[in-house]
């Protein structure tokens, strides 16, 4: 009996329901399910300082709605394009898993939908829980289309840390322009010169008190219940801005990044680059009578850049229920960093840490197939290489960024990854990227005497499955300055550090293999480098690029192009039938 029951359960349909039993005892398989939302971009008017102007938004929201998926759900996002500008979006920091046409980056993964068209973003979050976030990627429409996009775990999968907390609050931290964003960068790419900066630094799209009397009217406020924990999912929106955070009187504890967990640490003053995310608990005082009823939440810059910046602080409420709302202007600030306070950033950096728990390990590539040396800072264009516009940059010159001295050209007549799928290259990019500088010089030391760059779309081609190091070195050509270096399509670990030129004789000895953060956003330090490593295991073509967006506008970027491995499932797939056409 028990041997014909064995060969009865060889049958297909017995199989199938084996399998089929195994998924739903799997946590998470079976409850991962299709979510749908629409994104409409229309103009709606928003007042804030004073200012009232029309400013592109989702669904007539600033900022725009939050999208919410658990790890492992299919995510159908259908856009329609109701404005006169271009417009492309990007789900920052989703690995897009066999997904490139999604990933949403003008003229790399995509031509932007035009005024008037549609188009579906349609892909899987995999492997990923916790805090990401939309955005615009196309010139600066970033600056008020963006929005939280939460990943939920698996139904019945804890988090690893504890408390668990009583509620959970998005907390987008931006900037806001009294001018159009769009006619700012268009004006300094026009004049060579840097951009006029925001006006105001924002939660939740509020700039709070320390600004004018319209902007008291417009402060972020988080009610508390005394005693319960509270997660904010943070997420700095911000276009050119690093920014200091902190909640007077209150400690944070920071329990993931870029959608991974970390080891959790206390911290009174975060530090969060743009198109980074951090997941931190507040946990509110319990119940006292004598205790003040709110709290300022502040945010403020974090530089050492060239030229002006937005030397402000804005400030939100942090109150406690049942009491009343708080008189703002009597609340006392937390003391923030200085500026330009680099060796506070390096020491806050230096906490995060992989969970490398056998539930949620860190598989750090121990070897390295390909090294490559990336200088990366500003430099200059000469003026009569811009014969319509003026040269207000420095010494007379325009201002430009580059990776090894290339400034990244964007394509016009087709995506990247178009041009990659139909294998029709010419004409479009060139697979030279330098591995290292051209020419070696002194990065954090005297610059040269030639601070101009070359122009060009040029990628590094990758085999699948290779495994790359990359050490990202600040230069001093024109400052030295902190560079937030986000990478499409990947997760990568931070396995090294430190400042001064990269010496790989002496540095590679230091790297942390064992539980080094896994980000998809890094900063390069102030006169400083950081290591990366990752798997190439994702075919496609992916962008890494500053996320100042003016140091994008003005070329700091590369393009990565993974090639198809030899499995089926290991292959860029065609793209969608209803993909925009430039």
């Amino acid at each position: 009996m028990a041997g014909g029951r064995c060969l009865r359960c060889l049958s297909p349909a017995c199989l199938f329901l084996a399998v089929a039993v195994a998924l739903l005892a799997m946590p998470g398989l079976a409850a991962a399910r299709t979510r749908r939302y629409t994104f409409n971009v229309t103009m709606a008017t928003v007042t804030r300082l004073c200012v009232t102007k029309s400013v592109p938004t989702v669904n007539g929201r600033f900022p725009g709605p939050k999208i919410v998926v658990r790890e492992g759900d299919r995510l159908v996002v259908q856009v329609h394009n109701n404005i006169n500008n271009n417009v492309t979006f990007h789900w920052h920091g989703v690995r897009q898993l066999r997904s490139a046409w999604a990933d949403g980056p003008s003229y790399i993964t995509q031509c932007p939908i035009r005024p008037g068209q549609s188009y579906a973003y349609d892909f899987r979050v995999v492997g990923q829980r916790g805090t990401l976030w939309w955005h615009a990627h196309f010139s600066w429409l970033r600056a008020t289309l963006y929005g939280p996009l939460v990943i939920l775990p698996p139904r019945g999968v804890p988090y690893p840390f504890s408390p668990k907390p009583d509620r959970e609050v998005p907390l987008m931290l931006g900037d806001w322009f009294n001018a159009d964003p769009e006619a700012v960068i268009k004006q300094a790419l026009k004049t060579g010169g840097g951009p006029n900066v925001s006006d105001a630094y924002t939660f939740n799209g509020l700039p709070g008190p320390t600004y004018n009397a319209c902007a008291a009217a417009d402060t972020f406020r988080l009610r508390v219940q005394p005693g319960r924990t509270y997660m904010l999912r943070i997420v700095n929106a911000a276009l050119n801005d690093e920014l200091f955070f902190a909640v007077a009187n209150h400690t944070l504890t920071v329990v993931g990044a870029d959608a991974s967990y970390v080891k959790p640490f206390a911290a009174n003053t975060l530090v969060i680059s743009p198109g980074q995310t951090m997941d931190v608990l507040l946990t509110a005082a319990a119940a006292n009578p004598s205790s003040p009823a709110a709290y300022a939440i502040a945010v403020a810059p974090y530089t050492n850049t060239v030229g002006t910046f937005d030397n402000t602080t804005a400030v939100a409420a942090l109150e406690y229920a049942p009491q009343s709302t708080a008189a703002l202007g009597s609340l006392p600030l937390p003391v923030l960093p200085l500026y330009n306070d680099t060796g506070f950033v390096a020491n806050f950096s230096a906490n995060f840490r992989s969970l490398a728990s056998a539930r949620y390990p860190a598989r750090v590539p121990r070897s390295v197939d390909r090294r490559f040396f990336f200088a990366v800072g500003l430099g200059a264009d000469p003026c009569q290489s811009r014969v319509n516009g003026t040269c207000q940059g420095p010494n007379g010159t325009r201002f430009a960024a580059s990776m090894n001295n290339v400034s990244f050209a964007m394509p016009r007549s087709t995506s990247l990854l178009q041009a990659h799928y139909q294998r029709r290259y010419s004409g479009v990019l060139t697979a030279n990227f330098p591995a290292a500088p051209p020419v070696p010089f002194n990065y954090t030391g005297t610059p040269p005497n030639n601070t101009f760059v070359m122009h060009g779309t040029r990628v590094v081609p990758l085999g699948y499955n290779t495994t790359v190091e990359v050490v990202l070195q600040d230069t001093s050509i024109l400052g030295a300055e902190s560079h937030p270096l986000h990478l499409h399509g990947y997760d990568f670990f931070v396995v090294g550090t430190g400042f001064g030129n990269y010496d790989a004789a002496n540095d590679t000895a230091k790297y942390n293999l064992v539980d080094p953060v896994q980000r998809n956003t890094v900063s390069v330090p102030t006169a400083g480098w950081v290591a990366i490593r990752f798997v190439a295991d994702n075919p496609g073509v992916w962008i890494m690029h500053c996320h100042l967006d003016v140091h994008l506008s003005w070329g700091l970027a590369m393009a990565w192009l993974v090639n198809d491995g030899p499995l089926p499932n290991q292959k860029l797939p065609p793209p969608p039938s209803n993909i925009p056409k430039c």
